[in-house]
C-alpha cells in the first residue's frame, strides 16, 4: 500500500509542478476576465458531474472488489450508462449557458467545448480496475503522461496566441489521452473485455443512486459560490476567486492519492475485522487531519507571495480569499475520508440527507454574504458549510455517530505515531 501511495504521489509531484508553472503563464496570459470564464464553465460541469457519472465513481472500486470475476460486466456496463448520460449533459449544459448568460456568445461556447470532457472522463472508468487491483502506479504514470502532452498543448496555444475557446479544449485532451492509454493497459494485462450486462447496469444504479443525489448536493455547496460571482460580481471577481480556490487546492494531489489507495485497504479489512476496519479508518482520518493542518497555516501565512509568484499583481484581490478558503480544504477531506466508511457500512442511503442540509446553507450563506463581502463572502460560506456538513451534520445524525468518534480519535498524535511505527516493523 505504502509503495503505492508513493507512486501515486511522485507522479502528482510533477504533474503538480508542471500545472504551477502552466497556470502562471495561461492565467497572466488570459487575464482575470477570459480565465474567469474558463473557471465558470469548469463549476457548470462540476456541478452537472454527479449526474453524469450516476454515483458510479464512488462504488467502482467496491464491486470490483467485491467481484474481480465480472470485471469486464462492471467496466463495460459502467462506461455505456456514463456515455449516454455524458452527451445527456453536454446538451443540458450548453442550454443552461445560453440561457443564463444571455448574448454572450463567448461564455456559451467556451461552455460546450469544456463540457465535452465529460464523455472522456466516462471512459476513465477503467482507472478503478487498478485501483482495485492496487496498480494505481501505472494509472498515474499514464495521468502524468497525458498531463505533459497538455501542456505542450497548452504553450503551444500561449507561444501561438491563441483565444479563450482553444484553451477550453484543453480538458478533454487530457481526459481522452489517459482514457485511451489506460484502456490499452488494461488490455495488455490481461483485463477482461468489455460487455453490457443488465444485471449489473440495475445493481450499479441502484447502488449509486444515493450518490447521485448526494453528488449533486455535494456540487451544490462546492460549485455555488463559483456560479453566483460571475452574475452577480462579474467575470474578473470569478477569476479571482478561482485563482484562490486553485491556490489553496494545489496540494490535493497528495489527499486524493492517499484516499484512492487506502480506500481499497479499508473496504478489504471490513470484510475481515471491524477491530482493524476501524483502526484503518482512524489512521486515515489522522493522516488526513495533521496533514491538512500543517498545509493550512503554510498556504494562510505565505497567501500573498503565492498569489504573487503564480498570477501576479492583476490577481492581488485573491489573497484574503485564499486565507480563508484553504480552511475549507481540511473538512472537505474529512468529507471524503467519511464518505468511505459510509460506504463500507452500507450507509450511503444516508448521505443524500446529509449532503442536502450542506447544500441548503450555502445556497443561503452565499446568497447572504457575497452582495455584502464579495468574494470573501462567498470563501467564508463555503468554509461554514464544510464543517457544518462534515462535523457538525455526523455529531448531531445518529446512524454516522460512529464515524465523527473515529474522527475524533484520530486528533490524538498518538494514533499517528502508532501508524508509522507499525509501517516501520512491517519495514
Amino acid at each position: 500500500m505504502v509503495s503505492n501511495i508513493s507512486w501515486i504521489v511522485g507522479c502528482r509531484v510533477v504533474q503538480a509542478l508542471l500545472s504551477l508553472v502552466i497556470t502562471m503563464f495561461t492565467a497572466r496570459y488570459l487575464g482575470p476576465s477570459n480565465y474567469g470564464i474558463i473557471n465558470y464553465a469548469a463549476s457548470i460541469v462540476a456541478f452537472i458531474a454527479p449526474l453524469v457519472n450516476l454515483g458510479l465513481t464512488e462504488v467502482m472500486v467496491q464491486k470490483l472488489v467485491s467481484h474481480p470475476e465480472d470485471e469486464g460486466k462492471i467496466l463495460g456496463t459502467a462506461t455505456t450508462l456514463g456515455l449516454i448520460s455524458s452527451i445527456l449533459g453536454i446538451l443540458g449544459i450548453t442550454a443552461f449557458a445560453a440561457i443564463m448568460n444571455p448574448g454572450e456568445k463567448e461564455t456559451v461556447v467556451v461552455c460546450l467545448l469544456y463540457s465535452i470532457s465529460l464523455i472522456f472522463r466516462t471512459l476513465e472508468n477503467i482507472r478503478y480496475w487498478y485501483q482495485a487491483k492496487l496498480m494505481s502506479r501505472y494509472s498515474s504514470v499514464i495521468g502524468l503522461i497525458a498531463y505533459v502532452v497538455i501542456s505542450v498543448y497548452r504553450v503551444a496555444l500561449l507561444i501561438g496566441g491563441m483565444n479563450v475557446r482553444w484553451f477550453a479544449l484543453a480538458q478533454s485532451i487530457d481526459y481522452a489521452v489517459t482514457a485511451v492509454v489506460l484502456f490499452v493497459l488494461y488490455k495488455k494485462k490481461g483485463g477482461a473485455p468489455f460487455a453490457f450486462s443488465g444485471h449489473y447496469a440495475k445493481r450499479l444504479l441502484k447502488s449509486g443512486k444515493y450518490y447521485i443525489l448526494s453528488g449533486l448536493m455535494v456540487s451544490i455547496f462546492a460549485q455555488t459560490d463559483k456560479l453566483m460571482i460571475k452574475p452577480m460580481l462579474g467575470a474578473d471577481a470569478a477569476g479571482f476567486y478561482a485563482a484562490a480556490v486553485t491556490c489553496a487546492s494545489m496540494t490535493s494531489f497528495v489527499f486524493s492519492a492517499i484516499l484512492d489507495s487506502v480506500s481499497p485497504v479499508i473496504y478489504e479489512s471490513k470484510k475481515t475485522s471491524s477491530e482493524k476496519f476501524e483502526k484503518n479508518v482512524t489512521g486515515l482520518y489522522s493522516v488526513i487531519i495533521w496533514l491538512s493542518l500543517i498545509q493550512c497555516l503554510l498556504i494562510t501565512v505565505f497567501s500573498k507571495e503565492i498569489i504573487y509568484i503564480i498570477y501576479g499583481d492583476a490577481y492581488a484581490p485573491a489573497v484574503n480569499a485564499l486565507r480563508i478558503i484553504v480552511w475549507y480544504t481540511t473538512f472537505s477531506y474529512l468529507g471524503a475520508v467519511r464518505n468511505i466508511w459510509m460506504l463500507a457500512e452500507n450507509k450511503q442511503k444516508y448521505l443524500w440527507s446529509i449532503n442536502l442540509a450542506g447544500a441548503l446553507a450555502n445556497v443561503a450563506l452565499n446568497t447572504l454574504m457575497i452582495p455584502k463581502w464579495g468574494i470573501n463572502g462567498a470563501a467564508l460560506a463555503s468554509l461554514i458549510t464544510q464543517i457544518f456538513t462534515n462535523v457538525i451534520v455526523g455529531a448531531i445524525f445518529k446512524p454516522i455517530r460512529r464515524n465523527n468518534l473515529l474522527m475524533l480519535k484520530a486528533l490524538n498524535p498518538r494514533v499517528l505515531r502508532e501508524l508509522f511505527a507499525e509501517r516501520e516493523e512491517k519495514q
